[in-house]
């Protein structure tokens, strides 16, 4: 020892060392760092601590790829109900395009729920209940009144319409009919029937005169089947009226090219000779073919919006019943005034209370 006991001097010091950090402060340490920044220690997240001169930030990793495709999005808004398959909204046909202010004629309410329904696809469920719970600001009350003046509009119709499924079998299916632009009792009731309403006159367009009938385009194209069957234009121009008169009688396109290119002699010397010869044949005036159209007519049976009563259209005045209408009931057409109704009610009872003819009093 250098120094002795009673030295003033104080011994040398030693350099200190780090003292040792216990469990309790590292994990004070560890939840002071996550303070700081909240996505420490979270693999996953898109997010990176960064140190700036203001402290620990957070920042996206746009450059990695995996990290930013870990974003979620925004839920998506939940679709519109569908009814069961057969039912729901079905489009009226012969409807203009949809455009900015087709239900500003209406009040705000219906305007709001006609167009949402626009909007809807086919087969989309549209009671009032489904409705009232998609659309938050109306009730059930409100939207079946909305509605109502929808149908009195001529929007709207509900109905009854049979279809037939893959068995063969036929049921009847309710669905609500809407239409963008609004028709008249006239126009619904012909839909009704399968139809619709003669529409107003449209102003004759202006087409351009076709060079060639339907009967020159086949002529000029026997060549194409048959090279030995080329015409000219002047042999086209010859045999037209022949080859229409095919066309009107109800042949078809492939009827004339094969009555005019099966069979042919070889050599062929003369091509117009033998078309002439085999158009001046004409074939037998056909008969006219069913109306595809009215087989597959549909069945329909219009109801009371209100109500749900059917009747017919003529009783369905803007979809309404006379009932919902809050009209009278019509007089009968032919009948006993009412005092002789009553004059033989009271006979009727008075012969039913007398007694039979031959009893003792």
């Amino acid at each position: 020892m250098d120094w002795e006991v009673g030295n003033t001097n104080h011994p040398p010091q030693l350099p200190r060392t780090q003292p040792r950090m216990t469990f309790r402060d590292r994990l004070a340490t560890t939840r002071r760092d996550g303070l700081a920044c909240p996505n420490n220690g979270i693999t996953n997240s898109p997010r990176r601590c960064v140190r700036t001169d203001e402290g620990l930030t957070n920042k996206i990793e746009s450059s990695d790829p995996v990290a930013v495709s870990q974003l979620n999005p925004a839920p998506p808004a939940p679709a519109h109900p569908l009814a069961n398959p057969g039912y729901g909204k079905r489009s009226a046909p012969e409807q203009r395009p949809a455009r900015d202010g087709d239900f500003a004629h209406l009040p705000r309410r219906e305007a709001s729920i006609a167009g949402y329904i626009d909007r809807l696809p086919e087969g989309a469920d549209i009671s009032v209940k489904t409705l009232a719970k998609v659309l938050p600001d109306y009730g059930q009350c409100a939207v079946r009144t909305a509605l109502r003046h929808l149908s009195e509009a001529g929007h709207l119709r509900l109905g009854k319409e049979a279809v037939t499924d893959r068995t063969g079998s036929r049921r009847w299916v309710t669905r609500t009919f809407f239409s963008r632009t609004a028709r008249d009792d006239a126009w619904w009731a012909a839909f009704q029937g399968g139809g619709t309403a003669p529409s107003a006159p449209q102003p004759p367009r202006q087409r351009r005169p076709s060079p060639r009938s339907k009967a020159y385009d086949i002529l000029a194209s026997l060549g194409r089947t048959q090279p030995a069957m080329t015409l000219s234009e002047a042999d086209c121009v010859s045999l037209e009226t022949l080859a229409t008169d095919w066309l009107t009688r109800g042949a078809t396109d492939a009827e004339l090219v094969h009555a005019l290119t099966d069979g042919l002699p070889k050599p062929v010397h003369s091509p117009p000779a033998i078309a002439r010869i085999r158009l001046e044949k004409l074939p037998p005036q056909r008969a006219p073919e069913p109306d595809a159209t009215a087989a597959r007519r549909p069945l329909r049976l219009l109801e009371c919006t209100e109500c749900r009563v059917p009747g017919r259209p003529e009783a369905l005045a803007g979809g309404l019943c006379r009932v919902c209408r809050d009209e009278p009931p019509r007089p009968p057409a032919d009948g006993l005034p009412e005092p002789e109704v009553r004059a033989h009610a009271a006979r009727v009872r008075a012969a039913a209370t007398r007694p039979p003819e031959g009893t003792p009093a």
